[in-house]
């Protein structure tokens, strides 16, 4: 659980945080997002989130836009790599850990292929999760 400081005494279960990362980053047009489950894995954290942006922009963006709604929520990132240069972004919530890439260095760096082991959570389930909850049921 993710427990942020007095300002707004907001808890959110690490699934949470990335259920609320992967909807902001499918409403503004993140590519090819996946979510690694890696806690039976590593003591690095319970979740990585991968998703790319079609240019060093779209990235930057992308990274921006989920520094304010978690921030909104009350929860700041612990460390955040890479912002300037927009190849590839990371920031670290503790228990999730997101990396935004710029397609070519996703490839190279491979890190689906690093972590081919870790469950691969359906990111279906989410969106489902989201229209959902737009509609009240």
């Amino acid at each position: 659980m993710i427990t942020v400081g007095k300002a707004k005494q907001t808890s959110l279960t690490s699934r949470e945080l990335v259920e609320l990362a992967a909807r902001t980053l499918l409403a503004h047009k993140g590519q090819d997002l996946l979510i690694l489950d890696v806690r039976s894995l590593s003591s690095l954290g319970d979740y990585f989130i991968i998703c790319s942006g079609g240019s060093k922009r779209h990235v930057q963006a992308l990274a921006e836009h989920l520094r304010e709604t978690l921030k909104q929520v009350g929860i700041k990132p612990l460390g955040l790599e890479g912002l300037d240069e927009g190849h590839w972004v990371l920031l670290d919530y503790i228990d999730v850990v997101i990396h935004l890439f710029i397609q070519p260095l996703r490839e190279f760096y491979d890190l689906e292929g690093l972590w081919v082991e870790a469950h691969r959570v359906p990111v279906e389930e989410l969106v489902k999760n989201q229209i959902q909850g737009r509609s009240g049921t």
